[in-house]
């Protein structure tokens, strides 16, 4: 196992795919508090209605991931759809995020979640 990661190590072309799909798909605190000054995202929160009542990042919907496929209409094709949960061993917006994908939505995932938002933002309470 451990020479099989030394030599993917070794191979920038796969390193490259890797970070490119890596940067692609994913966004952090900063980059999603210009995207939402600027308006160009949907954000969805995935964690359960009542977390989302409790706080929440300024402008997100709640929309729990079982209930993602009933609520097409909230998400935007022409804007992208940047998906979050609790923190970044939470894996509800990972799978929320392949289900939006899979209708032909563009989507990214939020890293760390509603944790590294709130650790570098503060929160929202309602």
């Amino acid at each position: 196992m451990e020479e099989i990661v030394k030599e993917l190590r070794r191979n920038s072309q796969k390193a490259q795919h890797y970070f490119a799909k890596e940067l692609a798909y994913t966004l952090g605190p900063v980059e999603l508090k210009n995207l939402l000054d600027e308006g160009g995202v949907v954000l969805i929160d995935v964690r359960a209605p009542e977390d989302f009542e409790i706080s929440h990042i300024p402008g997100a919907l709640s929309v729990p991931k079982d209930e993602i496929t009933n609520n097409f209409d909230k998400l935007s094709k022409d804007k992208t759809n940047v998906v979050y949960c609790y923190n970044q061993q939470c894996h509800l917006g990972a799978h929320a995020a392949l289900m939006i994908a899979q209708y032909d939505y563009p989507v990214m995932l939020l890293e760390g979640g509603f944790k590294t938002w709130s650790e570098d933002f503060g929160f929202e309470t309602v």
